[in-house]
C-alpha cells in the first residue's frame, strides 16, 4: 500500500509543478486548434473533390 501512496504523492507533486494555462489562454488555443483543423479539412476536401472529378473524367466512370 505504501507504494501506491508514494505514487499518488509523487504524481500530485508533479501536477503542482505544471504551468497550467489561464482560461483565456485555453479558450484562445482551443479556437486556434479548431480553426487550423477546419482549414486542413477544407484543404483536403478541395483536393479530394478535384481528384475525384479528374478520376471520373479519365476513367469515364
Amino acid at each position: 500500500m505504501s507504494r501506491i501512496q508514494r505514487f499518488v504523492q509523487d504524481s500530485w507533486q508533479e501536477l503542482q509543478k505544471v504551468n497550467w494555462p489561464t482560461p483565456q489562454q485555453a479558450r484562445n488555443l482551443t479556437i486556434l486548434v479548431l480553426a487550423v483543423s477546419g482549414a486542413v479539412a477544407l484543404y483536403i476536401a478541395f483536393f479530394d473533390t478535384i481528384f475525384a472529378y479528374l478520376s471520373t473524367r479519365i476513367t469515364g466512370g
